[in-house]
Protein backbone atom coordinates (compact mmCIF):
# COMPACT_ATOMS: atom_id res chain seq x y z
CA UNK A 1 0.00 0.00 0.00
CA UNK A 2 0.66 3.58 -0.83
CA UNK A 3 2.69 5.03 2.38
CA UNK A 4 1.66 8.49 3.58
CA UNK A 5 4.55 10.47 5.49
CA UNK A 6 7.14 13.44 5.50
CA UNK A 7 9.57 14.06 2.92
CA UNK A 8 13.12 12.97 5.06
CA UNK A 9 11.13 9.54 5.62
CA UNK A 10 10.30 9.13 2.07
CA UNK A 11 13.79 9.36 0.75
CA UNK A 12 15.22 7.58 4.00
CA UNK A 13 12.88 4.63 3.47
CA UNK A 14 13.33 4.63 -0.23
CA UNK A 15 16.38 6.11 -1.93
CA UNK A 16 19.66 3.56 -2.35
CA UNK A 17 23.05 3.93 -3.04
CA UNK A 18 23.63 3.40 -6.58
CA UNK A 19 20.07 3.88 -7.38
CA UNK A 20 19.13 5.31 -10.99
CA UNK A 21 17.03 8.19 -9.96
CA UNK A 22 14.52 9.28 -12.60
CA UNK A 23 13.01 13.01 -12.24
CA UNK A 24 9.80 13.22 -13.78
CA UNK A 25 9.05 16.93 -15.17
CA UNK A 26 5.88 17.21 -16.15
CA UNK A 27 5.37 21.22 -16.13
CA UNK A 28 6.24 21.59 -12.83
CA UNK A 29 10.04 20.62 -13.62
CA UNK A 30 11.28 20.57 -10.40
CA UNK A 31 10.33 18.77 -6.90
CA UNK A 32 10.98 19.31 -3.01
CA UNK A 33 11.93 15.29 -3.11
CA UNK A 34 14.95 16.43 -5.07
CA UNK A 35 16.06 19.09 -2.20
CA UNK A 36 15.27 16.19 -0.08
CA UNK A 37 17.88 14.36 -1.60
CA UNK A 38 20.04 16.74 -2.16
CA UNK A 39 20.12 17.44 2.03
CA UNK A 40 20.38 13.42 2.63
CA UNK A 41 23.08 12.57 0.38
CA UNK A 42 24.80 16.02 0.66
CA UNK A 43 29.03 15.37 0.23
CA UNK A 44 28.16 11.87 0.33
CA UNK A 45 29.44 9.72 -3.04
CA UNK A 46 26.65 7.89 -3.40
CA UNK A 47 26.64 6.55 -6.82
CA UNK A 48 23.41 7.45 -8.37
CA UNK A 49 22.21 8.01 -11.96
CA UNK A 50 20.20 10.45 -12.82
CA UNK A 51 17.32 10.57 -15.17
CA UNK A 52 16.36 13.56 -16.10
CA UNK A 53 15.24 15.43 -19.03
CA UNK A 54 15.83 18.78 -18.44
CA UNK A 55 18.57 19.61 -15.94
CA UNK A 56 18.58 23.34 -15.50
CA UNK A 57 20.02 25.48 -13.24
CA UNK A 58 18.97 23.10 -10.07
CA UNK A 59 20.30 20.19 -11.33
CA UNK A 60 23.52 21.65 -10.56
CA UNK A 61 23.09 21.12 -6.76
CA UNK A 62 22.94 17.20 -6.96
CA UNK A 63 26.22 17.77 -9.23
CA UNK A 64 27.72 19.85 -6.01
CA UNK A 65 26.13 17.37 -3.87
CA UNK A 66 28.97 14.52 -4.98
CA UNK A 67 26.30 11.95 -4.88
CA UNK A 68 26.23 11.16 -8.29
CA UNK A 69 28.17 9.12 -11.19
CA UNK A 70 26.01 9.55 -14.01
CA UNK A 71 23.12 11.50 -16.17
CA UNK A 72 21.25 10.52 -18.71
CA UNK A 73 19.69 13.77 -20.03
CA UNK A 74 18.63 15.20 -22.90
CA UNK A 75 19.39 19.40 -21.83
CA UNK A 76 22.26 20.00 -19.42
CA UNK A 77 21.62 23.91 -19.28
CA UNK A 78 20.13 27.00 -18.10
CA UNK A 79 16.72 27.89 -18.72
CA UNK A 80 16.08 31.40 -17.49
CA UNK A 81 16.55 34.34 -18.34
CA UNK A 82 18.28 32.60 -21.57
CA UNK A 83 18.98 29.35 -22.89
CA UNK A 84 22.67 28.70 -22.11
CA UNK A 85 25.34 26.55 -21.17
CA UNK A 86 25.81 25.64 -17.37
CA UNK A 87 29.80 25.84 -15.70
CA UNK A 88 29.21 23.50 -13.36
CA UNK A 89 27.96 20.31 -15.81
CA UNK A 90 30.88 21.72 -18.08
CA UNK A 91 33.32 21.20 -15.35
CA UNK A 92 32.04 18.19 -14.33
CA UNK A 93 31.09 16.97 -18.15
CA UNK A 94 34.92 17.85 -18.94
CA UNK A 95 37.21 16.37 -15.91
CA UNK A 96 34.79 12.92 -15.65
CA UNK A 97 33.19 13.31 -12.30
CA UNK A 98 29.95 12.73 -14.00
CA UNK A 99 29.53 10.63 -16.99
CA UNK A 100 26.71 12.13 -19.09
CA UNK A 101 24.72 10.40 -21.51
CA UNK A 102 23.12 12.44 -24.48
CA UNK A 103 19.91 11.68 -26.34
CA UNK A 104 16.84 13.55 -27.74
CA UNK A 105 13.18 14.07 -26.38
CA UNK A 106 11.64 11.45 -27.92
CA UNK A 107 14.71 8.46 -27.56
CA UNK A 108 14.50 9.68 -24.27
CA UNK A 109 11.43 9.12 -23.87
CA UNK A 110 11.19 5.57 -25.35
CA UNK A 111 13.49 4.17 -23.92
CA UNK A 112 11.66 4.63 -20.60
CA UNK A 113 8.27 3.56 -23.20
CA UNK A 114 10.49 0.10 -23.52
CA UNK A 115 11.48 -0.40 -19.91
CA UNK A 116 7.67 0.31 -19.13
CA UNK A 117 6.17 -1.81 -21.46
CA UNK A 118 8.57 -4.60 -20.51
CA UNK A 119 9.64 -5.00 -24.65
CA UNK A 120 13.66 -5.09 -25.00
CA UNK A 121 13.59 -2.16 -27.33
CA UNK A 122 11.34 0.21 -29.02
CA UNK A 123 11.50 1.68 -32.76
CA UNK A 124 12.52 5.26 -32.81
CA UNK A 125 12.77 7.40 -36.17
CA UNK A 126 15.68 9.76 -34.13
CA UNK A 127 18.91 9.58 -33.49
CA UNK A 128 20.28 8.09 -36.71
CA UNK A 129 23.15 9.94 -38.23
CA UNK A 130 23.70 11.75 -35.17
CA UNK A 131 26.45 11.21 -32.98
CA UNK A 132 23.79 9.63 -30.29
CA UNK A 133 23.66 6.41 -32.72
CA UNK A 134 27.16 6.08 -30.77
CA UNK A 135 24.93 5.60 -27.47
CA UNK A 136 24.80 1.82 -25.87
CA UNK A 137 21.32 2.31 -25.97
CA UNK A 138 21.23 2.43 -29.90
CA UNK A 139 21.16 0.35 -32.38
CA UNK A 140 20.08 -0.14 -36.35
CA UNK A 141 18.81 -3.35 -37.68
CA UNK A 142 17.24 -4.94 -41.13
CA UNK A 143 13.88 -6.00 -39.99
CA UNK A 144 11.24 -7.38 -42.95
CA UNK A 145 9.89 -3.88 -43.44
CA UNK A 146 12.85 -2.05 -43.52
CA UNK A 147 15.92 -0.81 -41.33
CA UNK A 148 14.90 0.79 -37.89
CA UNK A 149 16.49 2.31 -35.21
CA UNK A 150 15.88 1.10 -31.84
CA UNK A 151 16.49 2.20 -28.17
CA UNK A 152 16.70 -0.45 -25.18
CA UNK A 153 15.00 0.33 -22.17
CA UNK A 154 15.94 2.87 -19.65
CA UNK A 155 15.19 1.40 -16.48
CA UNK A 156 15.00 3.63 -13.25
CA UNK A 157 14.73 2.28 -9.90
CA UNK A 158 12.70 4.96 -8.23
CA UNK A 159 10.53 7.54 -10.28
CA UNK A 160 10.09 11.16 -8.51
CA UNK A 161 6.85 13.12 -9.53
CA UNK A 162 5.63 16.37 -8.16
CA UNK A 163 2.10 15.72 -8.79
CA UNK A 164 -0.95 18.22 -8.04
CA UNK A 165 -3.52 16.01 -6.13
CA UNK A 166 -3.33 12.76 -4.70
CA UNK A 167 -6.20 10.74 -3.02
CA UNK A 168 -6.07 8.25 0.00
CA UNK A 169 -4.77 5.37 -2.00
CA UNK A 170 -1.85 7.30 -3.60
CA UNK A 171 -3.37 7.92 -7.06
CA UNK A 172 -1.67 10.74 -8.36
CA UNK A 173 -3.47 13.55 -10.76
CA UNK A 174 -1.56 16.31 -12.76
CA UNK A 175 -2.69 18.70 -15.51
CA UNK A 176 -1.15 18.56 -18.86
CA UNK A 177 0.65 19.68 -20.44
CA UNK A 178 3.03 17.10 -19.23
CA UNK A 179 6.37 17.03 -21.34
CA UNK A 180 7.74 13.68 -20.98
CA UNK A 181 4.59 11.91 -19.77
CA UNK A 182 4.04 9.97 -16.91
CA UNK A 183 5.89 6.88 -18.33
CA UNK A 184 8.54 7.03 -16.01
CA UNK A 185 6.21 5.89 -13.02
CA UNK A 186 5.80 2.50 -15.52
CA UNK A 187 9.32 2.19 -16.00
CA UNK A 188 10.88 2.21 -12.70
CA UNK A 189 11.62 -1.01 -10.92
CA UNK A 190 10.62 0.01 -7.29
CA UNK A 191 7.66 2.38 -8.14
CA UNK A 192 7.24 6.05 -7.75
CA UNK A 193 7.61 8.79 -4.70
CA UNK A 194 5.38 11.53 -4.93
CA UNK A 195 4.94 15.27 -3.14
CA UNK A 196 1.29 16.81 -3.91
CA UNK A 197 0.10 19.94 -3.32
CA UNK A 198 -2.83 18.47 -1.21
CA UNK A 199 -4.79 15.15 -0.61
CA UNK A 200 -8.33 14.49 -0.99
CA UNK A 201 -10.78 11.65 -0.23
CA UNK A 202 -11.62 10.62 -3.94
CA UNK A 203 -10.07 11.70 -7.35
CA UNK A 204 -12.92 10.09 -9.48
CA UNK A 205 -14.15 13.19 -10.25
CA UNK A 206 -11.19 14.68 -11.71
CA UNK A 207 -10.33 10.47 -13.20
CA UNK A 208 -9.39 12.22 -16.79
CA UNK A 209 -6.41 14.07 -14.81
CA UNK A 210 -5.36 10.79 -12.78
CA UNK A 211 -1.91 9.89 -14.46
CA UNK A 212 -0.19 7.48 -12.29
CA UNK A 213 -2.04 4.58 -10.02
CA UNK A 214 -2.04 4.05 -6.33
CA UNK A 215 -0.01 0.61 -7.32
CA UNK A 216 2.63 1.92 -8.40
CA UNK A 217 3.11 4.80 -5.91
CA UNK A 218 5.90 3.70 -3.05
CA UNK A 219 5.25 7.02 -0.68
CA UNK A 220 3.24 10.09 -0.93
CA UNK A 221 3.92 13.24 0.65
CA UNK A 222 2.02 16.31 1.21
CA UNK A 223 3.92 19.56 0.21
CA UNK A 224 2.43 22.75 -0.77
CA UNK A 225 4.51 24.30 -2.90
CA UNK A 226 6.68 21.37 -3.87
CA UNK A 227 7.04 22.38 -6.96
CA UNK A 228 8.64 25.79 -6.28
CA UNK A 229 10.41 27.51 -7.86
CA UNK A 230 8.93 25.32 -11.02
CA UNK A 231 4.71 25.96 -10.84
CA UNK A 232 1.85 23.73 -10.80
CA UNK A 233 -1.09 24.60 -13.44
CA UNK A 234 -4.20 23.13 -12.13
CA UNK A 235 -5.91 22.78 -15.90
CA UNK A 236 -8.11 25.13 -17.98
CA UNK A 237 -11.12 27.00 -16.83
CA UNK A 238 -14.14 23.89 -16.61
CA UNK A 239 -11.27 21.78 -16.33
CA UNK A 240 -10.05 22.22 -13.32
CA UNK A 241 -8.23 20.28 -10.46
CA UNK A 242 -8.75 21.05 -7.06
CA UNK A 243 -6.05 22.68 -6.38
CA UNK A 244 -5.20 26.54 -6.56
CA UNK A 245 -1.65 26.27 -8.56
CA UNK A 246 0.78 29.17 -8.70
CA UNK A 247 3.31 30.65 -11.25
CA UNK A 248 6.92 29.48 -11.58
CA UNK A 249 9.22 31.72 -9.91
CA UNK A 250 11.41 32.95 -12.71
CA UNK A 251 13.25 35.10 -9.69
CA UNK A 252 14.22 32.36 -8.27
CA UNK A 253 15.33 30.31 -10.63
CA UNK A 254 17.75 33.06 -12.16
CA UNK A 255 19.05 33.77 -8.46
CA UNK A 256 19.69 29.88 -9.24
CA UNK A 257 21.50 30.49 -12.21
CA UNK A 258 23.84 33.11 -11.02
CA UNK A 259 24.54 31.04 -8.05
CA UNK A 260 25.38 27.93 -9.77
CA UNK A 261 28.19 30.63 -11.65
CA UNK A 262 29.37 32.24 -8.08
CA UNK A 263 32.58 31.21 -6.19
CA UNK A 264 30.44 30.52 -3.41
CA UNK A 265 27.71 28.40 -4.52
CA UNK A 266 27.70 25.60 -2.28
CA UNK A 267 27.01 28.45 0.48
CA UNK A 268 23.94 29.67 -1.41
CA UNK A 269 22.72 25.64 -1.72
CA UNK A 270 23.61 25.60 1.94
CA UNK A 271 21.03 28.75 2.62
CA UNK A 272 18.15 27.79 -0.02
CA UNK A 273 18.53 23.73 -0.35
CA UNK A 274 19.81 22.28 2.20
CA UNK A 275 16.37 22.91 4.51
CA UNK A 276 13.54 21.19 5.88
CA UNK A 277 10.68 22.09 3.04
CA UNK A 278 9.04 24.09 6.41
CA UNK A 279 11.93 26.38 6.65
CA UNK A 280 12.43 26.76 3.19
CA UNK A 281 8.93 27.53 2.73
CA UNK A 282 9.15 30.10 5.19
CA UNK A 283 12.18 31.25 4.22
CA UNK A 284 10.95 32.14 0.87
CA UNK A 285 7.27 34.16 2.60
CA UNK A 286 3.93 34.13 2.47
CA UNK A 287 3.85 37.12 0.39
CA UNK A 288 5.84 35.85 -2.16
CA UNK A 289 4.05 32.36 -2.12
CA UNK A 290 0.71 34.19 -2.74
CA UNK A 291 2.40 36.35 -5.50
CA UNK A 292 3.04 33.39 -7.04
CA UNK A 293 -0.54 31.75 -6.41
CA UNK A 294 -2.25 35.15 -7.93
CA UNK A 295 -0.43 35.62 -10.41
CA UNK A 296 -0.55 31.98 -12.06
CA UNK A 297 -1.46 32.20 -15.99
CA UNK A 298 0.00 35.76 -16.07
CA UNK A 299 2.90 36.34 -18.45
CA UNK A 300 6.77 35.84 -17.42
CA UNK A 301 7.50 38.92 -14.95
CA UNK A 302 10.33 41.18 -16.64
CA UNK A 303 13.62 40.41 -15.58
CA UNK A 304 14.55 44.22 -14.89
CA UNK A 305 16.48 44.68 -17.34
CA UNK A 306 14.76 47.68 -19.07
CA UNK A 307 12.90 48.11 -22.46
CA UNK A 308 14.76 46.81 -25.52
CA UNK A 309 15.02 49.76 -28.04
CA UNK A 310 17.07 51.74 -30.60
CA UNK A 311 18.72 50.31 -33.72
CA UNK A 312 17.78 46.96 -35.41
CA UNK A 313 20.20 44.27 -34.38
CA UNK A 314 21.96 41.50 -36.28
CA UNK A 315 19.33 39.02 -34.58
CA UNK A 316 16.20 41.02 -35.45
CA UNK A 317 18.02 40.95 -38.96
CA UNK A 318 17.90 37.49 -38.76
CA UNK A 319 15.07 36.26 -36.99
CA UNK A 320 12.51 38.69 -39.39
CA UNK A 321 13.84 37.25 -42.86
CA UNK A 322 13.12 33.91 -41.06
CA UNK A 323 9.80 35.16 -40.15
CA UNK A 324 9.21 35.93 -44.00
CA UNK A 325 10.51 32.75 -45.19
CA UNK A 326 8.99 30.71 -43.25
CA UNK A 327 5.27 32.76 -43.35
CA UNK A 328 5.71 32.06 -47.50
CA UNK A 329 6.40 28.24 -47.02
CA UNK A 330 3.38 28.28 -44.70
CA UNK A 331 1.75 29.87 -47.83
CA UNK A 332 3.43 26.92 -50.42
CA UNK A 333 2.93 24.01 -48.65
CA UNK A 334 -0.46 24.58 -46.65
CA UNK A 335 1.68 23.53 -43.80
CA UNK A 336 -0.55 22.58 -40.75
CA UNK A 337 2.06 22.99 -37.93
CA UNK A 338 5.23 25.05 -36.91
CA UNK A 339 7.55 24.13 -34.08
CA UNK A 340 10.75 26.20 -33.01
CA UNK A 341 13.19 25.60 -30.69
CA UNK A 342 13.50 28.14 -27.60
CA UNK A 343 15.51 31.41 -28.12
CA UNK A 344 15.57 33.58 -31.52
CA UNK A 345 14.03 30.54 -33.72
CA UNK A 346 10.94 30.84 -31.30
CA UNK A 347 10.37 34.38 -31.61
CA UNK A 348 10.52 34.26 -35.56
CA UNK A 349 8.21 30.97 -35.95
CA UNK A 350 5.95 33.12 -33.82
CA UNK A 351 5.96 36.24 -35.99
CA UNK A 352 5.60 34.13 -38.89
CA UNK A 353 2.83 32.13 -37.71
CA UNK A 354 0.84 35.90 -36.82
CA UNK A 355 1.53 36.61 -40.00
CA UNK A 356 0.36 33.73 -42.44
CA UNK A 357 -2.60 33.35 -39.51
CA UNK A 358 -3.59 37.26 -40.89
CA UNK A 359 -2.97 35.86 -44.70
CA UNK A 360 -5.85 33.04 -44.05
CA UNK A 361 -4.17 30.46 -43.22
CA UNK A 362 -4.93 27.50 -40.99
CA UNK A 363 -1.63 26.59 -39.41
CA UNK A 364 -1.00 25.86 -35.79
CA UNK A 365 2.11 26.30 -33.12
CA UNK A 366 3.57 23.73 -31.59
CA UNK A 367 5.96 23.52 -28.29
CA UNK A 368 7.83 20.19 -27.72
CA UNK A 369 6.33 20.54 -24.14
CA UNK A 370 3.04 19.72 -25.16
CA UNK A 371 1.14 22.28 -26.92
CA UNK A 372 -0.49 22.18 -30.04
CA UNK A 373 -2.02 25.74 -31.81
CA UNK A 374 -1.14 27.65 -28.86
CA UNK A 375 -1.29 31.96 -29.28
CA UNK A 376 2.00 33.41 -27.73
CA UNK A 377 1.52 36.17 -24.72
CA UNK A 378 2.61 39.27 -25.91
CA UNK A 379 5.50 40.45 -23.49
CA UNK A 380 6.47 36.76 -22.54
CA UNK A 381 9.41 35.56 -24.64
CA UNK A 382 9.46 32.03 -22.41
CA UNK A 383 8.45 29.20 -24.84
CA UNK A 384 6.96 27.26 -22.19
CA UNK A 385 5.25 29.74 -20.45
CA UNK A 386 1.95 28.99 -18.57
CA UNK A 387 0.15 32.07 -19.82
CA UNK A 388 0.62 30.16 -23.18
CA UNK A 389 -1.66 27.02 -22.04
CA UNK A 390 -5.05 28.52 -22.07
CA UNK A 391 -4.96 29.41 -25.41
CA UNK A 392 -3.43 25.82 -26.66
CA UNK A 393 -6.21 23.98 -28.24
CA UNK A 394 -4.80 20.83 -27.28
CA UNK A 395 -2.51 19.64 -24.23
CA UNK A 396 -0.60 17.23 -24.92
CA UNK A 397 3.14 15.80 -23.83
CA UNK A 398 6.29 15.85 -25.73
CA UNK A 399 5.59 12.43 -27.37
CA UNK A 400 2.56 13.08 -28.95
CA UNK A 401 3.67 17.05 -29.80
CA UNK A 402 6.68 15.64 -31.52
CA UNK A 403 6.48 12.02 -32.33
CA UNK A 404 2.25 12.05 -33.67
CA UNK A 405 2.06 15.63 -34.63
CA UNK A 406 5.07 17.38 -35.72
CA UNK A 407 6.86 14.19 -36.82
CA UNK A 408 3.81 11.98 -38.35
CA UNK A 409 3.07 11.55 -41.94
CA UNK A 410 -0.70 12.97 -40.94
CA UNK A 411 1.24 16.56 -40.59
CA UNK A 412 3.06 18.79 -42.85
CA UNK A 413 5.36 20.50 -40.40
CA UNK A 414 7.81 23.09 -40.65
CA UNK A 415 10.72 23.25 -37.65
CA UNK A 416 13.18 26.52 -36.89
CA UNK A 417 16.04 26.14 -34.89
CA UNK A 418 18.61 27.67 -33.58
CA UNK A 419 22.84 25.94 -33.70
CA UNK A 420 25.95 26.46 -31.45
CA UNK A 421 27.99 25.18 -34.99
CA UNK A 422 26.41 24.12 -38.03
CA UNK A 423 28.75 22.96 -40.89
CA UNK A 424 28.47 22.98 -45.05
CA UNK A 425 25.97 19.87 -44.99
CA UNK A 426 23.53 21.71 -42.80
CA UNK A 427 24.21 19.01 -39.64
CA UNK A 428 24.21 21.13 -36.04
CA UNK A 429 25.96 20.26 -33.34
CA UNK A 430 24.47 22.18 -29.89
CA UNK A 431 25.90 19.49 -27.52
CA UNK A 432 29.83 19.55 -26.82
CA UNK A 433 32.86 21.47 -28.89
CA UNK A 434 35.70 19.42 -29.85
CA UNK A 435 38.05 20.22 -27.87
CA UNK A 436 36.56 22.66 -25.64
CA UNK A 437 32.95 23.43 -23.64
CA UNK A 438 30.12 21.11 -23.46
CA UNK A 439 27.28 23.30 -24.71
CA UNK A 440 23.47 21.75 -23.61
CA UNK A 441 22.78 18.53 -25.76
CA UNK A 442 19.34 18.01 -28.14
CA UNK A 443 16.68 18.93 -26.30
CA UNK A 444 14.10 18.48 -28.86
CA UNK A 445 16.10 19.35 -31.59
CA UNK A 446 17.10 16.19 -32.93
CA UNK A 447 13.62 14.97 -33.04
CA UNK A 448 12.56 17.66 -35.41
CA UNK A 449 15.08 18.37 -37.70
CA UNK A 450 15.19 14.53 -38.19
CA UNK A 451 11.21 14.70 -38.28
CA UNK A 452 10.06 17.48 -39.86
CA UNK A 453 9.23 18.19 -43.25
CA UNK A 454 11.47 20.76 -43.77
CA UNK A 455 14.03 22.59 -41.15
CA UNK A 456 15.25 26.51 -40.85
CA UNK A 457 17.71 27.53 -38.72
CA UNK A 458 18.71 31.17 -37.83
CA UNK A 459 21.70 32.57 -36.38
CA UNK A 460 24.00 35.57 -36.31
CA UNK A 461 27.12 34.38 -39.09
CA UNK A 462 30.17 34.07 -37.95
CA UNK A 463 33.68 31.50 -38.67
CA UNK A 464 33.09 29.83 -34.82
CA UNK A 465 29.03 29.45 -35.50
CA UNK A 466 29.88 28.00 -39.45
CA UNK A 467 32.44 25.40 -39.46
CA UNK A 468 33.85 22.99 -41.98
CA UNK A 469 32.64 19.85 -40.45
CA UNK A 470 31.18 19.51 -37.23
CA UNK A 471 32.90 17.13 -34.76
CA UNK A 472 29.56 16.14 -32.89
CA UNK A 473 26.55 15.61 -34.82
CA UNK A 474 23.88 16.41 -32.81
CA UNK A 475 21.38 16.95 -35.57
CA UNK A 476 21.56 15.30 -38.95
CA UNK A 477 21.14 18.16 -41.77
CA UNK A 478 19.09 16.10 -44.26
CA UNK A 479 16.33 18.74 -43.72
CA UNK A 480 17.77 21.20 -43.62
CA UNK A 481 16.78 23.54 -46.46
CA UNK A 482 17.98 26.58 -45.41
CA UNK A 483 20.34 29.14 -42.63
CA UNK A 484 19.05 32.24 -41.81
CA UNK A 485 21.73 35.18 -41.15
CA UNK A 486 21.81 38.61 -39.93
CA UNK A 487 24.56 38.67 -43.16
CA UNK A 488 22.24 36.32 -45.60
CA UNK A 489 20.57 33.32 -46.45
CA UNK A 490 22.46 29.93 -47.18
CA UNK A 491 20.42 27.42 -48.78
CA UNK A 492 21.11 23.50 -49.25
CA UNK A 493 21.49 22.19 -52.91
CA UNK A 494 23.54 19.06 -54.02
CA UNK A 495 24.21 18.45 -50.25
CA UNK A 496 26.19 21.68 -48.99
CA UNK A 497 24.98 24.96 -48.62
CA UNK A 498 25.63 27.97 -50.91
CA UNK A 499 24.76 31.71 -50.36
CA UNK A 500 21.61 32.61 -52.34
CA UNK A 501 20.12 35.45 -50.69
CA UNK A 502 22.49 38.54 -49.44
CA UNK A 503 21.42 41.18 -47.08
CA UNK A 504 21.51 45.00 -47.82
CA UNK A 505 23.78 47.39 -47.92
CA UNK A 506 25.83 50.23 -49.39
CA UNK A 507 28.85 48.51 -50.14
CA UNK A 508 29.13 47.08 -53.55
CA UNK A 509 27.43 43.41 -54.49
CA UNK A 510 31.15 41.54 -54.59
CA UNK A 511 31.91 43.70 -51.46
CA UNK A 512 28.83 42.21 -49.26
CA UNK A 513 29.14 38.93 -51.05
CA UNK A 514 33.55 38.57 -49.90
CA UNK A 515 32.00 39.92 -46.19
CA UNK A 516 29.81 37.12 -46.29
CA UNK A 517 32.25 34.18 -47.50
CA UNK A 518 34.68 35.65 -44.52
CA UNK A 519 32.15 34.99 -42.01
CA UNK A 520 32.02 31.28 -43.23
CA UNK A 521 34.45 28.24 -41.96
CA UNK A 522 34.43 27.22 -45.28
CA UNK A 523 34.73 28.35 -48.90
CA UNK A 524 31.30 29.28 -48.94
CA UNK A 525 29.92 28.84 -52.79
CA UNK A 526 27.52 31.59 -54.05
CA UNK A 527 24.61 30.97 -55.85
CA UNK A 528 24.13 32.15 -59.57
CA UNK A 529 20.61 33.45 -58.90
CA UNK A 530 21.73 35.28 -55.64
CA UNK A 531 19.00 37.57 -54.60
CA UNK A 532 19.01 40.76 -51.83
CA UNK A 533 17.17 40.32 -49.00
CA UNK A 534 15.21 43.75 -47.97
CA UNK A 535 15.96 46.02 -45.76
CA UNK A 536 15.13 45.13 -42.11
CA UNK A 537 13.12 48.58 -40.72
CA UNK A 538 12.43 49.59 -37.01
CA UNK A 539 8.71 48.98 -38.22
CA UNK A 540 9.48 45.28 -39.61
CA UNK A 541 10.73 43.98 -36.14
CA UNK A 542 8.04 46.09 -33.42
CA UNK A 543 6.37 42.23 -33.88
CA UNK A 544 9.34 40.11 -32.63
CA UNK A 545 9.93 42.90 -29.70
CA UNK A 546 6.42 43.15 -28.82
CA UNK A 547 7.43 39.32 -27.27
CA UNK A 548 10.69 39.97 -26.28
CA UNK A 549 10.17 43.42 -24.48
CA UNK A 550 13.93 43.21 -22.60
CA UNK A 551 16.30 42.21 -26.15
CA UNK A 552 16.53 38.63 -24.29
CA UNK A 553 17.01 36.93 -27.18
CA UNK A 554 16.71 40.02 -29.75
CA UNK A 555 19.65 41.77 -28.15
CA UNK A 556 22.62 41.91 -29.59
CA UNK A 557 25.19 40.83 -26.65
CA UNK A 558 23.94 43.77 -24.70
CA UNK A 559 21.60 41.98 -22.17
CA UNK A 560 21.38 38.40 -23.21
CA UNK A 561 22.06 35.77 -25.52
CA UNK A 562 19.73 32.67 -27.17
Amino acid sequence: MTEFCRLDEAVARHVREGDALHVILGHSRWSALVREIARQHWQRPSRFTLIMASLSSLGAVLFRSGCLEKVVTVYSGDSFPVFTPNPVFQQAYADGTVEVENWSFLSYIQGLRAAATGVPAVVTGSVRDSSMADNPGYAEVDTPFGRVGLVAPLTPDVAIVHAAVADRQGNLAIAPPMFEGSIGAFAARRGVLATVEKVVDDLRPWAPFVRVPAHRVLAVVEAPFGAHPGGVFPGTEGARLPVEGYAEDVEFWIAAREASRSADFDGWIREWILLDHDTYLAKLGKPRLDRLTRTLGQPTPPTGRGEHTGPVTRPERAATWLAALVRSRIAETGADGVLAGAGLANLAAWAAVEQAKADGHDVALAAELGLWDYTPTPGDPFIFSFANFPSSSMLLDTEQALGNLVNGPATRSIACVGAAEIDRQGNINTTRIEGGPYLVGSGGGNDVVTGADETYVVGTMSPRRFIENCSYVTSPGARVRAVVTDLGVLTRRDGELVLTAIAPGPEPLAERVEHVRSRCGWDLAVADDLSELPEVTAGDVQQLRKYDREGLFLGDGRKGTA
